[in-house]
């Protein structure tokens, strides 16, 4: 008798949030103002975010800045707390704060190269606008650098390198910061619009 175990699994943690389109319209407001008046985000993006925008060097504190973002804070909390506790994380005398939270704009062959979150134990992303054609992020098997010489795989769900989290607006996604992830070019005419953000550990008061 002899089985198959799978062990040391990566868990991401993904879903929508309520009244999404009206929370939405808001957020596109918010970005296409708070973009226009940023120019150290503009001309950051100029060098580092080929022809797109992020307010990432710029306006990382949004949640502080807009009384929607401060909104969408609050809505992500409960589902950053729940996905810890999945996690099975001891935060005893602790909680989760969102720490950053920043505007993503990515006009057609705009991309983000693979990267991960120093300095944060969760991230997440929430998508504002995805029009017909939007690229979706890619996440990178952690396992990668220890492969060395294993052999190639068949092609399927279970075998791959990658992992796609489809683009939808209105919903979101979360992960531990230390998993690397990518945005390959973008695909869609209009602009894919999104909100990342990162968590910290802090005590409580």
């Amino acid at each position: 008798m002899a089985k198959v175990v799978g062990v040391f699994s990566t868990h991401l943690y993904q879903g929508s949030l309520p009244g999404n389109p009206a929370l939405n319209r808001a957020l596109s407001k918010d970005v296409e103002d708070f973009s226009a008046q940023d120019k150290l985000g503009q001309s950051w993006s100029e060098e580092n975010y080929r022809n797109g925008y992020t307010s990432y060097a710029s306006l990382s504190d949004m949640q502080f800045r807009s009384p929607t973002f401060a909104k969408f804070s609050d809505l992500m909390q409960p589902h950053a707390t729940k996905f810890a506790k999945s996690l099975g994380w001891e935060l005893k005398g602790c909680h989760l704060r969102m720490t950053t939270c920043w505007m993503n704009v990515m006009p057609k062959n705009s991309y983000h190269t693979l990267h991960l979150h120093p300095h944060s134990v969760i991230s997440g992303t929430y998508y504002v606008s995805t029009p017909k054609g939007s690229v979706s992020l890619k996440l990178e098997d952690p396992r990668m650098p220890m492969y060395m010489n294993a052999p190639v795989r068949t092609r399927g769900k279970n075998n791959s390198h990658y992992y796609v989290v489809q683009a939808k607006a209105g919903t979101f996604v979360l992960f531990e910061s230390w998993l690397r992830h990518e945005v390959p070019p973008n695909q869609s005419a209009s602009p894919r619009v999104s909100i990342s953000f990162n968590y910290e550990i802090e005590e409580n008061d």
